[in-house]
């Protein structure tokens, strides 16, 4: 979250709203939790505008042409910051955290294929400066993926 102000619980409740149907008519909201469509509607951009929330598809990417995900563990030498950016930066990465633990970085990539994988994984992230290791768990079946927590 970039805001530093804390958010209500009225705003709390239209991120709920949104996240059971992320095309619920602001009217609709409104009625749910007592504002005005206008009003709904300032709160919405002013949440997407401070980058507490996203409004987006959300896919399984195996069923969209991309055959092959995978968890990476990262180890680094020296500074974090310059492999998470250059991480972060790649297209067939979808998250990035910095991590307490085993790893010191944590990584989704999406690939097309095992080829894609190996390709992205051994020729773009273990040649990284400062990567040190890599540890690849390779997602064989999605069962759950919800984005409905972090307002209760």
């Amino acid at each position: 979250m970039n805001s530093t102000q804390p958010i209500d619980a009225v705003s709390l409740a239209i991120i709920e709203q949104l996240q059971e149907d992320g095309r619920r008519p602001y009217a609709a909201i409104g009625k749910a939790v007592g504002l005005s469509e206008a009003a709904v509607r300032q709160r919405v951009q002013k949440l997407l505008d401070q980058g507490v929330m996203q409004i987006v598809a959300v896919t399984d990417p195996l069923t969209v042409g991309f055959r092959r995900q995978a968890m990476v563990g990262v180890n680094v030498d020296g500074d974090l910051d310059p492999v998470a950016d250059a991480l972060t930066a790649m297209d067939e990465v979808e998250y990035v955290v910095v991590t307490a633990g085993s790893f010191d970085l944590l990584i989704e990539i999406v690939c097309e294929d095992d080829d894609h994988l190996l390709e992205t994984i051994n020729k773009r992230i273990r040649t990284l400066p400062g990567v040190r290791s890599t540890e690849s768990f390779v997602y064989l079946k999605l069962r759950k993926q919800t984005y409905t927590w972090g307002t209760r």
